[in-house]
């Protein structure tokens, strides 16, 4: 497997690796991942799971990932990245994390709700204060979770003042996108750039070979300069070995004819795009780590990848349908 490249994230001026760890599955017993079950069991005790979110961070960081990504909905995913920092104190890692969603399910894996949603100027005042307690000055970036247009979040003065205020204080201000929409919400972020300055530096999206149709803004935005991180790379366990439907069977068929897994291929695919700065691995355990981490020898030649996109309403409806296990 080749070094993880690094390179600068849009204007932020933060170093970043090419693939980097995302805490979603880490911080919380239930995610909708495929086949988390299969990966963790039954045991999932806060101590259990702050142990197994270190050693995916340990292995991450001996493997050259410089970006982590976090947010406050993702359980303990904070205090255990904060934990790990003061234990390892590692240099040139640069952290992410997000506001508007709070974790609410209790350390229960059959919670009725396991996260509920927020984008008042309200909830970024009290999780920003929260984000520091754990991360400290480690925290870099500071993201709207999952801004919709229908949201109205990019239409809120409160807000979008108060983001000024941290990103004069030094944090490197983003946003990520989510639903069927996603490219019109990062086409309305580009707008409040035009009217504000510079506002938002990053924007995180979901790209994968399911889901690719945010690709064009995606790419207009980073020719703005800004940094793009793409998320669910995988589908969230649909572009793997897991899923066995036949509407991703020819990504199976291709990755065993080029002597790999879906999930490589997949993380390949959206790497390729000149665009993308950096792509999260939503891994669960080290060997899902150390495999995704295959995908940067692929997408240096990676060509010919069957198109299996589905209509953009029909991917989120699935996804939507996903259980928390």
């Amino acid at each position: 497997m080749s070094e993880l490249d690094t390179r600068l994230l849009g204007s932020t001026g933060l170093v970043v690796s090419r693939i980097g760890l995302g805490l979603a599955a880490l911080g919380r017993p239930a995610y909708i991942n495929l086949g988390r079950d299969q990966d963790y069991g039954r045991e999932r005790t806060v101590a259990v799971m702050e142990q197994r979110c270190h050693a995916m961070l340990d292995a991450a960081y001996a493997a050259g990932v410089r970006y982590v990504d976090a947010a406050r909905s993702y359980g303990l995913a904070e205090s255990f990245l904060g934990t790990w920092l003061s234990a390892r104190r590692p240099d040139a890692l640069t952290i992410g994390s997000k506001w508007g969603y709070s974790y609410v399910g209790s350390w229960q894996l059959d919670a009725p709700v396991h996260e509920v949603k927020d984008l008042s100027v309200d909830t970024l005042r009290r999780q920003i204060v929260e984000s520091r307690t754990f991360l400290g000055q480690r925290l870099r970036l500071h993201q709207i979770h999952s801004a919709t247009i229908e949201s109205g979040v990019l239409d809120d003065a409160q807000v979008l003042d108060e983001l000024d205020r941290l990103h004069s204080e030094g944090l490197a201000i983003g946003l990520t996108v989510t639903g069927p929409r996603q490219a019109d919400v990062i086409r309305r972020a580009l707008e409040v750039n035009a009217r504000r300055g510079h506002l938002f530096q990053v924007v995180q999206a979901t790209w994968n070979l399911l889901e690719p149709s945010a690709g064009a803004a995606l790419a207009d935005a980073r020719s703005l300069g800004l940094g793009v991180i793409i998320k669910e790379a995988v589908a969230n366990g649909r572009l793997t070995e897991r899923n066995p439907s036949d509407d991703v069977s020819p990504l199976t068929r291709y990755a065993h004819v080029h002597h790999t897994s879906s999930d490589v291929v997949a993380i390949a695919a959206a790497l390729s795009n000149s665009w993308v700065d950096v792509v999260l691995s939503g891994a669960a355990t080290v060997e899902q780590l150390t495999s995704n981490l295959r995908a940067v020898d692929l997408a240096q030649n990676i060509g010919g990848v069957p198109e299996i996109a589905e209509p953009p309403h029909e991917y989120w409806a699935r996804r939507g349908m996903l259980a928390w296990g």
